[in-house]
């Protein structure tokens, strides 16, 4: 038996992988004419789709707008919400630490929401 873990053991080529890539390498120069389709079928696709310039600060004041939205809409809700962070910041002690790991926490959410909503494509 082997004292070795599996997760000790180096990775291994498998064979097929090994004698593909040996003959790419004898053949990695070698020029397939193919009469010119190669460049007929990318002439033929069609230009990528671009966003409109608009996209962003429209995608951005709707988000904007709906928050307004929901905190006019739910008025008890929010002071709700309010008070009870509040009472639970005054009535619990809370380190530097803790409140710096929030703020980066809250950061990456919404700084990844608006990647996400405002990527293109």
């Amino acid at each position: 038996m082997s004292e070795r873990s599996p997760s000790m053991v180096e990775p291994v080529d498998d064979w097929l992988d090994a004698a593909l890539r040996a003959e790419a390498a004898d053949h990695r120069g070698d020029y397939l004419a193919d009469g010119g389709f190669t460049a007929r079928v990318v002439a033929g696709l069609p230009a990528p789709a671009t966003p409109p310039a608009w996209r962003k600060r429209a995608v951005m004041g709707i988000w904007a707008a709906a928050s307004v939205g929901i905190a006019l809409a739910l008025p008890g809700t929010s002071v709700d919400i309010a008070r009870e962070f509040v009472r639970i910041a005054v009535g619990h002690p809370v380190s530097l630490a803790q409140i710096a790991t929030g703020v980066v926490l809250l950061g990456i959410g919404s700084w990844t929401a608006a990647v996400w909503a405002l990527r293109r494509g």
